[in-house]
This record gives C-alpha cells, sequence and structure tokens, in this order.
C-alpha cells in the first residue's frame, strides 16, 4: 500500500525537474471592450517567464481559422532593440509586455488575434518553448445612412376601396445590426411584430379591439371636413367638392407662356366611403437583416396599417435608429401629403407647326409624399400617339400638326392619400413665309384674283399691298375693274387679313 504514495511523489519530483530544465512560460492578452471605426487600438499581450526570450509573433487569424497572417514579429536573434517591451525582474522570473497597435481600425480589422511566444529550452537551445493567448477584437460601425420610402410606389388613389400603406425605414452602414423603430407625429408606435411579412397585405388584420383615436389626431379641420361629408351622404345630395378657384397654381403667368392658358385647376376631393372608421389604426411591423460584404448589415424595416386619408395626411412619420457606436439616434421624417396645385411648363413657349412640344410637371405647391401617379389625357379626344392615356411626369408631343392647335390636355397626380388635376392647352402656330404664301395664294384664288409670277397678288405693286393700280388686260376681252382691295400681313403674328373696303373677309 505505500508503493503507490511512493510512485506519485517519483512522477511529481520528474516533472519538476523537467520544469526545472526547459523553463516556464505563461501568455495572457488583456481583454479590450468593443471599438468604434477609426478608433486607436492597442492590442497587449503579457507574458512571464524564467527562461531566455527567443521570439515574439502576432498573427491575425482569417477564415474562421484556416489562415493566419503575420503582423509582427520580434526575433531575439537578430535584434537587440526591446524598445516595444517592458520587462522587470521579479523573483528571479522575467514579465514582457508586447504591444501592437491599431492608428485608425476599420471594420476589416474584426476579428481574432493571437500572440505566439517562444522561449530557449534550458537544456539545450536548440529547442524552443511556445505559448499563446488570443483576443477577439470587435469593431462596430456607425450607420451610414438612413432613409424612409413607401413601397409599392406611385400607385393610385381609392376611393371606394381600402387600401393598405407600407412605409420602409432602409438603414445601411452598422454593425452591429441597429434596433429600428417608428414614431408618429412623435410619439412611438405600439405595433404588432411579425415574422415574415404577410403573403396578401390587404388582408391585414387583428384580433385586438379597435380603440379611439388619440387626441391628437382628431383636429378640428379634420373633424369639420369629416362631418360636412357625412352630411352630405346623409342629405343625399351633391358630394363636397373643394372650391377650384381656391387652389389655383401661384404666378402661374411665369411658368405659362403666350403657348399655354392658364386653366383653374379642378380638384379631386377626397369623398371617403362609410367603410373608414374613426379609429386608430392596427401597425404591423416587420424587419430584415441583408449582410453586406464590408462586414456591415443592412436593416430594411416595414410599417404596415390599414390608411385612412381622412386622418393620415398631414401625418409625420419617423424612423429612428439605435446603435451602440451611436451617442444620440438616429432618424429619417417624411410627412403623408396628398398633391396639390401642379405646376406645369411647356416648352418651347412658341410652338410652330412640326415642333416637338414637352409638356412638364414641374413641382407642386407642397411637398408631396409618397411620389404621385401622374396621368396625361387630351379633353375630348385621343392623344397624339392614339393612346387615350400616358403615364408619366413628362408628356412628350412630337411633330405637332396645325389640328393640335387650341386642344387641351389634363394631368391627373395622385396618390393614396389623394387626387387633383391640372389643365393646359396647346396653342400653335404658323410655320414659314411658304407657309403663309400658300394661304394668300388660296385666299386669291377664293376672291377671282390674279398674282404676279412670285406668287404674291398685285398689279406690279409689292405683294403687301394691292390697290386701283390698272391691271394687264386681254386685248379682245377687256375685264372690268376689280373692286378695292387691300391685303395686309403682320410678320410678328402668322396672321393674314383681306379686307374689302372696310369690312374683313
Amino acid at each position: 500500500h505505500q508503493v503507490e504514495p511512493c510512485m506519485a511523489c517519483l512522477a511529481a519530483l520528474l516533472l519538476a525537474a523537467t520544469w526545472a530544465q526547459s523553463g516556464y512560460l505563461t501568455v495572457s492578452i488583456e481583454p479590450l471592450p468593443p471599438v468604434v471605426v477609426g478608433d486607436a487600438v492597442t492590442l497587449k499581450c503579457n507574458f512571464k517567464t524564467d527562461g531566455r526570450m527567443r521570439e515574439i509573433v502576432w498573427y491575425r487569424v482569417t477564415d474562421g481559422g484556416t489562415i493566419k497572417q503575420k503582423i509582427f514579429t520580434f526575433d531575439a536573434m537578430f535584434s537587440t532593440n526591446q524598445s516595444h517591451m517592458e520587462n522587470y525582474r521579479k523573483r528571479e522570473d522575467l514579465v514582457y509586455q508586447s504591444t501592437v497597435r491599431l492608428p485608425e481600425v476599420r471594420i476589416s480589422d474584426n476579428g481574432p488575434y493571437e500572440c505566439h511566444v517562444g522561449i530557449y529550452d534550458r537544456a539545450t537551445r536548440e529547442k524552443v518553448v511556445l505559448a499563446s493567448g488570443n483576443i477577439f477584437l470587435n469593431v462596430m460601425s456607425p450607420p451610414i445612412s438612413i432613409s424612409v420610402i413607401a413601397a409599392d410606389t406611385p400607385a393610385p388613389f381609392s376611393r371606394y376601396q381600402a387600401q393598405n400603406f407600407t412605409l420602409v425605414c432602409i438603414v445601411s452602414g452598422g454593425k452591429p445590426a441597429p434596433m429600428v423603430y417608428f414614431k408618429r407625429d412623435g410619439e412611438p408606435i405600439e405595433v404588432v411584430p411579425l415574422m415574415e411579412p404577410p403573403v396578401n397585405p390587404s388582408g391585414l388584420q387583428d384580433g385586438r379591439p379597435a380603440r379611439n383615436l388619440f387626441h391628437r389626431d382628431l383636429d378640428d379641420t379634420k373633424l369639420q371636413k369629416s362631418r360636412s361629408l357625412l352630411d352630405v351622404e346623409g342629405r343625399g345630395g351633391r358630394p363636397f367638392t373643394e372650391d377650384p378657384r381656391a387652389s389655383l397654381t401661384p404666378d402661374s403667368g411665369l411658368l405659362l407662356g403666350p403657348a399655354t392658358e392658364a386653366v383653374p385647376e379642378t380638384v379631386v376631393s377626397r369623398e371617403f366611403p362609410r367603410w373608414i372608421q374613426n379609429v386608430e389604426p392596427v401597425y404591423f411591423f416587420h424587419h430584415t437583416h441583408l449582410p453586406v460584404s464590408d462586414g456591415t448589415v443592412e436593416v430594411r424595416a416595414m410599417l404596415m396599417w390599414t390608411l385612412n386619408p381622412q386622418i393620415d395626411n398631414d401625418a409625420l412619420f419617423s424612423c429612428e435608429v439605435k446603435h451602440p457606436a451611436l451617442s444620440m439616434p438616429m432618424q429619417s421624417e417624411v410627412t403623408l401629403v396628398a398633391p396639390k396645385g401642379p405646376k406645369i411648363l411647356m416648352t418651347p413657349t412658341r410652338a410652330r407647326v412640326g415642333d416637338t412640344v414637352r409638356i412638364l410637371v414641374q413641382g407642386f405647391q407642397n411637398e408631396v409624399f409618397p411620389e404621385p401617379l401622374f396621368t396625361w389625357t387630351r379633353v375630348g379626344s385621343r392623344l397624339l400617339d392614339g393612346s387615350t392615356e400616358h403615364h408619366g411626369k413628362e408628356l412628350v408631343l412630337e411633330r405637332v400638326p396645325a389640328e393640335l392647335n387650341g386642344s387641351m390636355y389634363r394631368c391627373t397626380a395622385q396618390n393614396p392619400l389623394g387626387s387633383t388635376d391640372t389643365h393646359t392647352r396647346l396653342i400653335v402656330f404658323g410655320r414659314s413665309w411658304g407657309v403663309r404664301a400658300g394661304v394668300e395664294s388660296c385666299l386669291g384664288a377664293a376672291l377671282g384674283l390674279q398674282s404676279t409670277g412670285g406668287g404674291w397678288p398685285g398689279r406690279g405693286r409689292s405683294h403687301r399691298e394691292w390697290g386701283g393700280a390698272r391691271r394687264p388686260t386681254r386685248a379682245s376681252t377687256p375685264e372690268p375693274k376689280p373692286p378695292h382691295l387691300q391685303w395686309s400681313l403682320w410678320e410678328d403674328t402668322e396672321t393674314v387679313q383681306v379686307r374689302r373696303g372696310s369690312r374683313a373677309i
């Protein structure tokens, strides 16, 4: 029974003798908290040994540990410079500290690092004892951009069917992924989280009972308009329509040239059916994380609810972001607004036959969100290309003929919150002297006149005026003297007038 303890003591003595011959070595790296992109970072490797140091090597580990990139090396055999280390003796032990400094850390510096230290074996200098320590450098990056857009736009305004509306907040450049939330009129929105986006957004339902609107959502203007609509419906009278004269585009004379005519804007009123309830909507929330190749994460947060144009028009929605690398929240705001007062610009301002005319919506009286849908139609007829309507901010009429003179065009701008119409008239002028000469020849032929060889009517006089001068006659049949006619032509306009005496023809 006394043999086993003696054998254990012998093994311990042998291990101590071996350790005494080879020396001992311990390595550790001081832990670091998460750092922000652009900061200066110092990695510190502490090691303690009673032997002679051989080398220090720092590695950056990539690809899950399969690749080690050497970033610093100190070899005691070829260098006597130990300025990067601090050492002192304590109980005949040497304590070292090796540091590596990253002056401006980047996202690509994120990952594990290792410090390898080697000392000489006490028995032989040909043998080296190795030890290592590791640390994970966590590099954070604050979001660099935030924006709020409306999904599925541009979209038309629906007066008789409920529409679901989706705001998408896109936050990019953050690491780790930031926390995103929405506010309405400065107050956080209580949402119903969704694990997956709804397949049919029009079927968004929630079992919670409907709650009354906050007092801030019911201002006097909206209540008055809502009651007016209900009163009209109750009486069965004519639906409420905004006064077109009260919504004219200001300074239209500065925008409309002589080729257009200022036509009063027709506003399509927001006449809402009874399916719209005066209750606070139920908001659904869903977000996705999309990894980017540079190591950051793009977050897309979606807020979905059933739109109520009566209440949601002029509502302020904000998307806010919290991130550990930000000292204060980051936000982006949008205000839901229906379009009003489109400003129309026509080029050229003086259109002639054969010109290409462009009619463009240059802006609105207010800031509109989401982006409206533009639809162009010709009042009472089809467009020049034969289509009934054209979608887009600009209407292009190529090689306009004289038949389009006086034609009127309607532009309908609408988004899910409302719709508005505006009109413009196209005036097409004549083309050239050749056209005017042809017009004058036709008028002269219709009056039984005879023109000179140059194509202009007259009896040897200027083409601008033909008076009572004697006309050349045939010898056999003298012609009677024609009545007194005067041809007038103004170059600044494309008008030809024929006057007989004092009465215009």
